[in-house]
């Protein structure tokens, strides 16, 4: 099994993903200082890079799509790793870790 790098905490924290010219919803389902899991219906191809936008924080994070979740045939969600993590989402990491 692997072992992670960061702990994941759980979420439930919506977000806008823009791609193309448009912008799609998801919502975090779990997160840590380097990733997370999104949950969204858009399909973004492994290795894509992908800004994602906090709507409850002003925190735009630069990622790379490292793995999607497909059940019964349907995504179900996208794994990214987060660029060069800013201070205000590393902020808003410790803000949520205290609040559990």
């Amino acid at each position: 099994m692997e072992k992670r790098a960061y702990e994941r905490m759980p979420a439930d924290i919506e977000v806008r993903l823009p791609y193309g010219n448009k912008f799609y919803s998801g919502t975090i389902l779990n997160l840590s200082e380097k990733g997370m899991f999104i949950s969204t219906k858009k399909f973004y191809p492994s290795d894509s890079m992908l800004s994602i936008y906090i709507d409850n924080k002003p925190v735009n994070l630069l990622s790379r799509v490292r793995r999607y979740r497909l059940t019964a045939g349907h995504l179900d969600g996208i794994g990214v790793e987060i660029l060069n993590p800013q201070k205000k989402y590393l902020d808003f990491i410790d803000d949520l870790r205290s609040a559990l």
